[in-house]
């Protein structure tokens, strides 16, 4: 399985941005994706996942902010990011769950700042 992360970038606090994961390889053995962040000097964190009958879970720091959903079709996972805060700075990493290994994505940098 092959990820392919885009749509980071610079963001002012209260905007919004969607990060985009495109999937390629043995897609169909896939059972969950994700998207983890990481900011500098603190460790990787789960963001949100969304399984592949679509039941979906976030961290609740994002919660009613954040929303991923995946485009079967595109092969693709997205995460609408919207009332960004700096403390949502960080590399996003979009992660897969199949047959029994984890695969990740090369990690896209956000930065929300004024």
């Amino acid at each position: 399985v092959q990820l392919q992360a885009s749509g980071g970038g610079l963001v002012q606090p209260g905007g919004s941005l969607r990060l985009s994961c495109a999937a390629s390889g043995s897609i169909f053995s896939i059972n969950l994706m994700g998207w983890y962040r990481q900011a500098p000097g603190k460790r990787r964190e789960l963001v949100a996942l969304v399984t592949n009958v679509g039941s979906t879970n976030y961290a609740n720091s994002v919660k009613g902010r954040f929303t991923i959903s995946k485009d079967n079709a595109k092969n693709t996972v997205y995460l609408q990011m919207n009332s960004l805060k700096p403390e949502d700075t960080a590399v996003y990493y979009c992660n897969a769950y199949s047959s029994g290994s984890y695969y990740w994505g090369q990690g896209t940098l956000v930065t929300v700042s004024s």
